[in-house]
């Protein structure tokens, strides 16, 4: 009886941490394996769905900065990874980001496409409206249109009022207590390069440690907000660093 017992507590263990799992494992290359690549695919997934809506976030205030490009770079990395054909999956994300950032006119139905495809999925619909937020808030401010952009994602996605206003407050916090470094000595430090370097090792740094501590869109399927927070946080600091050098160099 003791065994039988046993056995049931550790199965039912066992189904809860299964379960847990599960729902943050879309975006891994065994949920891709057999998935044809190809642009009209790619464009009805909810990860081609999410990246035309991040092109929207980025151009909504007329450019996409430095820093944000060299972000929705890498996340093109990030993405394309999962899926078979990496690099045409890859050319195929920069293709629709670049024919997405210029229309505004279809914004309400692409949201209102991926709303539809992750209706039963809170977990995901919070990963992606965080993320969104915070690529809005990336190059410290959101601007009037960036809010608008991001209103009518959130209404398409029928998010919950106050947990958008959380996710806002906390990111527009957290932007305005960043401080940029006192000096340029703190400045190299934190990219851990040296005043005699020429700007081209300098840039390298930079990227390399924006790659690493960039918010990533895949791993933070199962994190919590922090991770968010946190990444951005980082991200901000090192290209604050990196813009300060910039001007002293030249």
């Amino acid at each position: 009886m003791g065994n039988i017992l046993l056995f049931a507590i550790l199965g039912a263990v066992f189904y809860y941490i299964f379960k847990s799992y599960s729902k943050y494992t879309d975006y891994s290359k065994e949920a891709f394996k057999n998935f044809s690549v190809s642009k009209e695919a790619l464009q009805k997934s909810e990860l081609g769905l999410f990246v035309a809506l991040v092109a929207k976030v980025a151009k909504a205030d007329g450019k996409v900065d430095a820093l944000e490009a060299e972000l929705i770079g890498i996340m093109f990395d990030d993405i394309s990874a999962v899926f078979p054909e990496p690099q045409k999956t890859k050319d195929i994300l920069k293709e629709i980001f670049n024919e997405q950032k210029e229309r505004f006119d279809n914004l309400q139905e692409v949201a209102q496409i991926l709303a539809q495809t992750i209706k039963k999925d809170t977990a995901k619909q919070h990963q992606f409206m965080g993320f969104l937020i915070q690529l809005a808030f990336i190059d410290g401010e959101m601007s009037k249109n960036e809010e608008e952009v991001l209103q009518v994602i959130a209404e398409a996605f029928e998010f919950d009022p106050k947990a958008y206003h959380e996710i806002f407050d906390q990111f527009e916090q957290m932007i305005k207590n960043l401080h940029p470094k006192a000096n340029i000595s703190e400045a190299y430090k934190l990219l851990g390069v040296n005043e005699n370097d020429d700007l081209d090792s300098i840039k390298k740094a930079y990227r390399s440690l924006i790659k690493q501590y960039h918010p990533d869109i895949i791993k933070s399927q199962g994190k919590s907000d922090d991770y968010m927070k946190e990444a951005t946080a980082k991200t901000q600091e090192i290209n604050q660093a990196y813009e300060m050098i910039k001007k002293a160099k030249k």
